[in-house]
């Protein structure tokens, strides 16, 4: 199978389930996607937002794992398995997206308090908000700002009955950002 196949399928086998979230891996990682395209983000942010949970949708566990105490390290597991197709311009952002709410939890008064609960969950899984020290070790990575910027549509692409394109809408932006195969 191809790149785009790998991603289909990934997404078929796991798209449909919720998280904890209240809507579908899919309808969350489409909603991020088009707020990315919304906001002017070039297509490499764009397909990051899109792939960016690929990691939960890879995973055997069941999506209830966060009840249990279980941090499945998504993001890790999403940039690995990602960058055999994709350079880092795709990856890195997916693999600092939780490093990024990390971040904001612990620089944005606030922000912790607009987290839904099951975000609330998991980031205490992940580690909880970054001491000063973390947080400026993560300021100085190349993919800071994006990371930022992914985690703002991670936050509010949490709309149930949400309209918008089809997963398949963002195929050829994601075709476009591949690495030759």
């Amino acid at each position: 199978m191809n790149s785009m196949d790998q991603i289909h399928a990934a997404f078929a086998r796991r798209g449909h389930q919720t998280y904890g979230e209240g809507v579908t891996l899919a309808d969350h990682s489409i909603q991020c996607a088009a707020f990315a395209e919304r906001d002017g983000a070039r297509p490499a942010l764009i397909t990051a937002a899109l792939l960016h949970d690929i990691g939960h949708m890879l995973h055997d566990l069941p999506e209830d794992v966060a009840d249990s105490g279980i941090d499945t390290q998504h993001e890790s597991l999403g940039s690995v398995w990602l960058s055999q197709y994709f350079g880092a311009e795709v990856t890195e952002p997916v693999r600092l997206h939780v490093a990024a709410k990390r971040y904001l939890a612990a620089t944005e008064p606030g922000y912790f308090d607009k987290l839904s609960d099951a975000s609330q969950l998991s980031l205490n899984l992940q580690g909880g908000p970054m001491s000063d020290a973390q947080a400026r070790a993560f300021e100085a990575e190349l993919f800071f700002a994006d990371a930022v910027r992914l985690r703002r549509w991670d936050e509010e692409g949490k709309i149930t009955d949400y309209q918008g394109p089809d997963a398949a809408y963002f195929d050829a932006i994601v075709l476009s950002c591949r690495k030759p195969e």
